[in-house]
C-alpha cells in the first residue's frame, strides 16, 4: 500500500494485538521509529474501527522497555551461549527425569506459527504434553463446552450475524469495554433494525447502557437460568422439532431443566419470564457469552446450557442465530487450532485418539507423542511448586501476576531449577524470575498468522525493524528443537513455511472428519502467503469459510450433536462470617492483562489511573469506607490494598476488581494473589469472578500524591504509578509516620541536589514540596493524612508552573482543568464536558460528540458520557 500523506513510508496492513476481535490496521512508519495507527476498512472484523487501545497502539513503541538481548543470571551472553544453555538444560532434565518434568507455558500473543513450533517440539520431540497456555485462564470451558456438545471445538456463528439477529444477550460479557469494536456493531445493528440486546451480568457493566434488559443473576448461577430457558422453550412450543432429529440427550435434558431451582438466580419470576419470552419470540437470536461464563467451576457446564438452548431451537448456523464465544486474546482461536492446549493435538485432533495421535506423530517423523493429557496451568504451577517439573519456559506471559494464587505461583516459578523466559521486556514480575532472558520480537515486528474469535485467519505483519538481538519465536523455538538433536524436524526457514506445513496436517485432520481443515491454503508460496487476505476456515478444494451446523452435521460418532443434562453447582468457596464478600475481577476499558504495552501510553494511562475496588453504597457504609479510601483485600489465599470505588454498579455482598496492577505497577494491587485456583472438573479452567473475601479500611498514617518528570521510586505499603504526558504520576500511602519530607522527596525522586520548595505542616501531617532545576520542574509530592485532595490530572500535565499555583494543587483560573479523562480516543476530560454540557446546551450523548468528539471512534466511553450528561441534568433540575 501507500503510504499516508507526507509520511513517505508505505502502509503496511496487519492486525491488532490485543483482543480475539481480531481487528485490521493500517500501519505507516513515521520516519522517527514511530507509527500511524488507522483501523482498515477493508478487514471483515472491523470495517476501519478501532477501540481506544487499537488507536493508541503508535504511543505504546519505544526501546526504553526492551530486552535487546539474551540474559543468564542477570548477565548479557550470546544467542548461542543462551540457546545451548537451554538446550543442553532441557535435555538433561529429561534424560534424568523424564518428558514430565519440563513443561512450557506459552500465550496467546503468540502466533500461530510460533503456537505450532511449540507444540511440534513439546508434545512430538520431547515427548509430554505438558504445554499450556494463559489461553487456560480465559476460554478452556468454552473448548471443552464445544466438544461435549459438537464433537470438536468449533464456534459455528460469524460476526455478520450480529447484523442479522433481532436479539443479542450478553452473558458474562461486558462487550462494551472488552470487545469495543464489536459492541459498536451490535449498537450499528440496534439503530439500523431495531435489535433488542439483554445482559446477564452479576454486574452492572457498560454494555448495561444500550440494553433493554439487565438481569444482575447471582455469581455462577447462569445454569440455572438457561435451564429454566430450556424448560419455558419446551412449554412454549418452540422447539425445532426437525433439527433435534439431528441432536441426542433431549429427554435427559428436559428432565434435568424442568426440576432445576431458579430461586437460586436471585432474580424475580416476572424477570425470569420476561428473558424466556423474549428468547423465544425473538428467532434471530445470537448469545455471545465470554469470562464471566467461562472462568467459573461450573464453567463448561454454562456454556453446555447455552449450547442446549440453541440446539433445541434450531437457531445455530444460520444467519442472525447461533452461540459466539468472543476470545480474550488475538490468537487464543489460533492456539486452539494448534493444539496449545496440554489436553489436545494440533488440528482439532484429540490426543487421546490413537488413530490421530499415530496421524500426527508419522506426519512429524516424530520419535513418540503423549498417550495422555498434560498438566493444565494451575496444576502445571503446582507440579513446578512441589519439583515434579524442574525446567520451565515460559513465553509471552505472566504467570507471577496473572495466575490465581499468584503468590504461591511467583514462590513456584523462584523456586524451580531451571526458568526460561522468552519476552520483550524483562521488568515484568516473572522475567525477573527467570534464570534465561530470551528477547522475542514485539507485535509490529513479528510475521505471521492469527485467527479471531470467528475464524478469520489474518496476516500479522512486520513493519518495524527489530531492535538489538531480538529473535522471532518460531526461531527461537525452532533452534533450541535443532539443538536438541532435531535438525531436520525444525529446519524451517521462515513463517509461511511452517504455515504451509501446518495447513497440510490440518488436510490430515479432514481426512478424519474434523472440522478445522485449511489444506486449500497448504500450497501457498512465499509471496501468496504474504498478500493472504483475512479468510474464515475451513478452506479446502470444496469449501471456504461460511457457518456450521445449519445442516446437522456434528462431529460426534455418528454426526449428531448431543444436548447435555447439567445442573446448577454454586462457586467452590462459600461465604462466611469471615469473608462475606464476593470477589468478581475483569478487566477496565484502556487497559490490557498486565499493562506491559498499555501502560506505555499516556493516554491509556489517564482514564483509570490506580487499581480500584468497587463496593456497594451500603456495604461501604456497614465497613467504614468512604470515598477514595483506600481497603484491604482479604481472602484465604492472600491479600490486596486497593482504592475504593463506591457504587451501586455492584450488588451487595459483592465487589470487583480489575486483574492488570502488577509488581511493576502496583505490587500491594495484585489481584489474583487473592484468588482462589478452584478449577472446572472438566476444562481446568479457574475461577476468578466468584473468590471469597473480607474488605476493610486501610489504617493509614498518611497518603500521598506524585508527579515527576523523570522516574518515581516509591517504598511506601501502597503505591501505584502511572505514565502521564509530562512523566509519571504516583498514588502513595504509608502505615507508619515520616519524620522529614523534604528527604523523602529527595528519595522518591532520587534529586539529591535539587531546589526545593515546600509548605510542612507537621501539626496537620501534611505536605506540598516542589522539586526545581532551575526555573524547571522535576517534581511535586502532596501528602495529606486524608487521602490527598488536587487536581491530579492538571499538575500531572506540568512541569513549568509558578511554585505558588503548583503548591496549591489546584489550576490558576486561567488555565482550566481538564478533568479525569473520560473520552481516551481524544484525550477529553470529564471538566470539559461538564462545561461543554452547561454553556452550550448539549442535551444528548449524540451532541457531546458533535461538539468534543467524545465517543465518537470506538463509542466505549458513550455509557459513562450518558451518566455525565444525567448527572449534569439532575443538577441542573435541582438549582
Amino acid at each position: 500500500m501507500d503510504g499516508g500523506a507526507g509520511t513517505g513510508q508505505t502502509t503496511v496492513r496487519s492486525t491488532c494485538p490485543y483482543c480475539g476481535v481480531g481487528c485490521g490496521v493500517l500501519l505507516t512508519p513515521n520516519g522517527v521509529g514511530g507509527l500511524d495507527v488507522r483501523g482498515d476498512p477493508q478487514h471483515p472484523a472491523n470495517l476501519g474501527r478501532l477501540c481506544s487501545k487499537g488507536s493508541a497502539l503508535g504511543e505504546t513503541l519505544g526501546l526504553g522497555h526492551r530486552l535487546m538481548a539474551p540474559r543468564i543470571d542477570g548477565q548479557d551472553v550470546s544467542w548461542d551461549h543462551a540457546l545451548q544453555t537451554v538446550a543442553d538444560r532441557f535435555s538433561a532434565t529429561v534424560a534424568e527425569h523424564g518428558p514430565d518434568s519440563v513443561g512450557f507455558y506459552v500465550s496467546g500473543q503468540l502466533l500461530t506459527e510460533d503456537y505450532y513450533v511449540a507444540n511440534k517440539l513439546m508434545k512430538g520431540f520431547i515427548g509430554s504434553a505438558n504445554i499450556d497456555t494463559n489461553s487456560r485462564l480465559c476460554m478452556a470451558s468454552t473448548v471443552a463446552g464445544h466438544k461435549r456438545a459438537f464433537g470438536t471445538d468449533t464456534v459455528p456463528g460469524t460476526y455478520e450475524d450480529l447484523e442479522e439477529a433481532d436479539l443479542i444477550v450478553l452473558v458474562g460479557s461486558n462487550l462494551a469495554w472488552c470487545h469495543p469494536v464489536l459492541y459498536q456493531r451490535v449498537l450499528a445493528a440496534r439503530k439500523a433494525k431495531g435489535t433488542k440486546i439483554v445482559v446477564i451480568d452479576p454486574r452492572r457493566t457498560a454494555s448495561c447502557d444500550g440494553a433493554d434488559m439487565h438481569l444482575a443473576l447471582q455469581p455462577g448461577s447462569d445454569v440455572a437460568l438457561f435451564n429454566r430457558l430450556f424448560a419455558e422453550i419446551y412449554e412454549q412450543g418452540a422447539l425445532d422439532k426437525e433439527f433435534l432429529q439431528y441432536t441426542e440427550g433431549f429427554d435427559a435434558v428436559l428432565r434435568t431443566a424442568s426440576m432445576e431451582d431458579t430461586s437460586v438466580v436471585g432474580l424475580s419470576e416476572q424477570e425470569v419470564l420476561a428473558f424466556c419470552t423474549l428468547w423465544i419470540r425473538n428467532e434471530k437470536v445470537v448469545t455471545i457469552f465470554s469470562q464471566g461464563v467461562n472462568q467459573s467451576t461450573s464453567g463448561s457446564d454454562k456454556v453446555n446450557a447455552i449450547l442446549n438452548c440453541h440446539l433445541a431451537t434450531g437457531r445455530i448456523g444460520k444467519p442472525g442465530c447461533g452461540p459466539l464465544s468472543v476470545t480474550g486474546q488475538p490468537n487464543a482461536m489460533g492456539g486452539r487450532e494448534v493444539g496449545g492446549l496440554a489436553n489436545m493435538l494440533a488440528c482439532h485432533l484429540d490426543l487421546e485418539n490413537a488413530d490421530h495421535r499415530v496421524a500426527v506423530r508419522d506426519f512429524w517423523s516424530a520419535p513418540q507423542v503423549p498417550d495422555k493429557p498434560g498438566l493444565k496451568a494451575v496444576d502445571m504451577f503446582r507440579a513446578v511448586g512441589d519439583g515434579r517439573i524442574k525446567a520451565l519456559w515460559i513465553i509471552h506471559t505472566n504467570p507471577a501476576v496473572s495466575m490465581p494464587e499468584a503468590d504461591a505461583v511467583r514462590d513456584a516459578i523462584a523456586g524451580c531449577d531451571f526458568v526460561v523466559v522468552s519476552d520483550i521486556t524483562g521488568a515484568t514480575d516473572t522475567a525477573r524470575l527467570a534464570h534465561v532472558l530470551l528477547p522475542a520480537t514485539a507485535w509490529a515486528e513479528k510475521d505471521g498468522t492469527v485467527t479471531n474469535s470467528d475464524r478469520t485467519i489474518s496476516r500479522q505483519r512486520a513493519v518495524l525493524p527489530v531492535p538489538g538481538q531480538a529473535r522471532p519465536d518460531w526461531e527461537i523455538l525452532a533452534e533450541v528443537g535443532r539443538r536438541m538433536g532435531w535438525h531436520g524436524a525444525f529446519d524451517y526457514q521462515s513463517p509461511a513455511e511452517i504455515f504451509r506445513e501446518y495447513a497440510a496436517l490440518s488436510g490430515i485432520a479432514g481426512g478424519f472428519g474434523r472440522d478445522f481443515d485449511i489444506s486449500g491454503l497448504a500450497g501457498l508460496r512465499e509471496e501468496q502467503y504474504e498478500d493472504l487476505q483475512p479468510t474464515r476456515w475451513p478452506v479446502t478444494a470444496h469449501r471456504s469459510g461460511g457457518r456450521f451446523f445449519a445442516d446437522g452435521q456434528f462431529y460426534h460418532p455418528g454426526g449428531r450433536a448431543r444436548l447435555l443434562p447439567v445442573t446448577y453447582r454454586p462457586p467452590a468457596a462459600r461465604t462466611g462470617p469471615r469473608f462475606p464478600f464476593r470477589l468478581n475481577t475483569g478487566r477496565t476499558r484502556d487497559q490490557w492483562h498486565t499493562m506491559t504495552r498499555t501502560a506505555l501510553s499516556p493516554r491509556l494511562s489517564a482514564h483509570l489511573a490506580e487499581p480500584f475496588l468497587e463496593i456497594h453504597p451500603l456495604d461501604a457504609r456497614a465497613q467504614d469506607i468512604a470515598p477514595a479510601d483506600l481497603v484491604r483485600v482479604d481472602s484465604p489465599q492472600g491479600s490486596a490494598i486497593l482504592r475504593a470505588r463506591i457504587t451501586d454498579a455492584v450488588q451487595p455482598g459483592q465487589v470487583f476488581a480489575p486483574m492488570h496492577w502488577t509488581g511493576e505497577t502496583a505490587p500491594s494491587a495484585r489481584i489474583d494473589a487473592v484468588v482462589a485456583a478452584e478449577t472446572d472438573p472438566v476444562s481446568g479452567q479457574p475461577e476468578s469472578k466468584a473468590s471469597v473475601v473480607n474488605v476493610t479500611r486501610l489504617q493509614a498514617a498518611w497518603y500521598g500524591f506524585a508527579v515527576s518528570a523523570k522516574t518515581i521510586a516509591p517504598s511506601s505499603d501502597y503505591w501505584a504509578l502511572a505514565t502521564t504526558t509530562a512523566g509519571m504520576r504516583a498514588e502513595l500511602a504509608g502505615l507508619a509516620e515520616v519524620d522529614d519530607w523534604e528527604a523523602e522527596a529527595r528519595r522518591l525522586f532520587n534529586e539529591p541536589d535539587a531546589q526545593i520548595t515546600s509548605v510542612i505542616d507537621t501539626k496537620r501531617g501534611s505536605a506540598r514540596i516542589a522539586l526545581r532545576d532551575g526555573d524547571r520542574l522535576i517534581a511535586a509530592l502532596f501528602v495529606s493524612p486524608e487521602p490527598v485532595a488536587v487536581m491530579r490530572d492538571y499538575l500531572a500535565s506540568l512541569p513549568d508552573a509558578p511554585d505558588q499555583s503548583l503548591l496549591s494543587g489546584r489550576s490558576p483560573a486561567d488555565m482550566p482543568d481538564p478533568g479525569p479523562i473520560l473520552c481516551s480516543c481524544f484525550g477529553v476530560g470529564v471538566n470539559t464536558i461538564l462545561a461543554a454540557i452547561e454553556t452550550e446546551g448539549l442535551m444528548s450523548v449524540d451532541a457531546i460528540g458533535a461538539a468534543l468528539q467524545a465517543g465518537t471512534n470506538c463509542g466505549s466511553c458513550r455509557p459513562e458520557l450518558a451518566d455525565l450528561l444525567a448527572m449534569a441534568q439532575t443538577r441542573e433540575a435541582a438549582e
